[in-house]
C-alpha cells in the first residue's frame, strides 16, 4: 500500500514538497498545472477540487515507476527531468531519502516522491537513478 489517506501522505512527505507556481485550473479539470525546477507538470489533484489556488505553492509530486535503474556512478552531479506525455516524466536524479521499501525521494531538478507497487531493491541515499513514471503524476498540496 502506497498511502493510507491523503492527510497521512501529506504529513509523511510535506518536507519533500517542491516549491513552485500553480496556475488556475480550468473548470472541471482534475489536473493542476504546476511549474517548478524549470518544468511544467500536470498533476492529478489529490487534495480535492478547487483547493489549489493560483500562485506560489508547495506541492508534493508523487509518481509511480514505469521503470528505473540504479546508475553505477555519475561523473558529475547531473539531474535531468523531461515530460512524457500529458502527465508523466523521465529523468535522472539522486536519492535523498528512503521512505519505505516501496518509496524513495529523488532530487531531479525538484524533489519527487517515487513509488513502486513491488518492494524496491536495496537502495541508499546518495545513489543515482534513471527513471520513467507511469501517468498520471499526483499532486498533493503541502501546508
Amino acid at each position: 500500500m502506497l498511502e493510507t489517506s491523503v492527510e497521512d501522505f501529506v504529513s509523511r512527505f510535506e518536507a519533500d514538497a517542491a516549491e513552485g507556481q500553480l496556475y488556475p485550473q480550468p473548470e472541471g479539470s482534475p489536473l493542476m498545472e504546476f511549474v517548478s525546477g524549470g518544468r511544467t507538470l500536470y498533476l492529478f489533484d489529490r487534495t480535492g477540487p478547487y483547493t489549489a489556488k493560483p500562485g506560489a505553492a508547495r506541492v508534493i509530486v508523487h509518481g509511480t515507476f514505469a521503470r528505473f535503474a540504479k546508475l553505477p556512478s555519475v561523473p558529475e552531479p547531473l539531474t535531468k527531468l523531461a515530460a512524457v506525455g500529458i502527465s508523466g516524466m523521465e529523468g535522472v536524479g539522486q536519492i535523498t531519502r528512503l521512505a519505505s521499501r516501496f518509496t524513495v525521494v529523488v532530487q531531479a531538478r525538484l524533489p519527487l516522491v517515487l513509488s513502486s507497487f513491488t518492494p524496491l531493491p536495496e537502495l541508499e541515499a546518495g545513489e543515482w537513478l534513471s527513471f520513467e513514471t507511469q501517468p498520471p503524476l499526483h499532486g498533493f498540496l503541502a501546508h
